[in-house]
């Protein structure tokens, strides 16, 4: 498939951007997206830019009844230079292959797909944001087609994306949040579909969502469904620990998603020498640390919330704030340093930054 192949209708009836101040997270959409098909026998074909519209799609779909879909998640950040960049967009393309070999979703050509992600944000330049704090958010994702009431891998599918300005994924922002470990609901265990981003897992942490809100709680903490003992991950986030001194996280066990920010994380404090192991952490252990005076802080990453300090926990009935329910040293630090790489007033030293258009050619 090559890229000159591809076709773009603009559209006719712009909308009107929303300032860059008081932007919500995923309210408003760009006014073109990238749709591409699949079809058994032919593979991807027909690749296309057109106006941001609805999909008609037949009762009978599979999408609707059997749910196999994966997706991902990743921004388009406008530099201090105003120049548009992507952050490790290859990595996002390279994990929703992974999320497709899961699902049994055809793979798609990751040169080629970032390729045409490339051209979309071109066409929609002046829907990326200037606000600090704010970014283009990226939605790829990928939905079976076929009209077939059967459970059987689709014939058909749509790759998809689709662009929305945004600004802070917490209303709390940079500020700490408080999450409630969850005991009853499981989300996904090894075997599972934890490690690829399907649609399935996050329907199925509604409930424990709903319920941590309810008692004033940002986001829930998933436990290992086999034991509930073990941390796992933050409904939207992967998750870190600093207990005396060391960074820990979570080791990839086949139930948590694997994070660019995550994997992005763990390298940085690699780079400065900071202690960060990936194994196996019980909430035992956590409280412990607590009750010890060494649990000094804890943060959430990933591609929306970006680095979210949390300053407390709620965990069979017992409150923990850690410390003193402020922004710790080494959240500020990663925060400052992840997105100073992404807006461009840090230098990228691990080579992490895609240029898509530079301040001469933007609008």
């Amino acid at each position: 498939m090559n890229q000159l192949d591809m076709e773009i209708i603009f559209n006719k009836k712009k909308k009107e951007k929303p300032s860059s101040q008081t932007l919500e997270f995923g309210k408003v959409f760009t006014d073109h997206m990238f749709i591409m098909d699949y079809t058994r026998g032919q593979g991807w074909h027909d690749p296309r830019i057109i106006p941001y519209q609805p999909l008609s799609l037949d009762p009978s779909a599979m999408i609707f009844h059997y749910g196999q879909s994966v997706f991902e998640g990743m921004k388009a950040y406008l530099t201090q230079d105003k120049d548009i960049v992507l952050f490790r967009p290859e990595k996002n393309f390279q994990r929703l292959n992974k999320s497709n070999d899961r699902l049994c979703i055809p793979q798609l050509d990751v040169d080629f797909v970032l390729e045409a992600l490339k051209k979309l944000i071109k066409v929609d330049n002046e829907w990326v944001p200037e606000a600090p704090g704010t970014s283009l958010y990226i939605r790829p994702f990928v939905i079976s087609t076929e009209p077939y009431l059967g459970v059987a891998p689709s014939d058909s599918y749509k790759f998809i994306i689709i662009m929305s300005p945004v600004g802070s994924y917490y209303k709390e922002g940079i500020h700490p949040v408080k999450i409630a470990v969850e005991t009853e609901f499981t989300r996904a265990v090894s075997g599972g579909t934890g490690e690829a981003k399907t649609g399935g897992n996050y329907a199925s942490s509604l409930k424990a969502q709903e319920v941590s809100e309810s008692l004033g709680y940002s986001q829930v903490l998933w436990l290992d469904g086999v034991e509930k003992k073990y941390v796992e991950e933050v409904g939207s986030m992967n998750v870190f620990f600093k207990i005396n001194g060391e960074i820990i996280t979570p080791e990839l066990n086949g139930s948590i998603l694997q994070g660019v920010t995550r994997t992005s994380i763990i390298e940085l404090l690699n780079h400065w020498n900071i202690p960060v192991a990936e194994r196996k952490i019980s909430m035992a252990e956590i409280r412990e640390a607590y009750h010890e005076g060494k649990l000094e802080e804890a943060f959430g990453t990933g591609t929306a919330a970006v680095i979210s300090p949390i300053g407390e926990f709620l965990w069979n009935d017992e409150k923990m704030v850690i410390n003193n329910g402020l922004t710790g040293e080494i959240s500020k630090k990663l925060y400052d340093s992840l997105t100073g790489i992404q807006n461009g007033t840090e230098p990228d030293l691990l080579g992490w930054i895609t240029k898509v258009l530079t301040a001469e050619s933007v609008k």
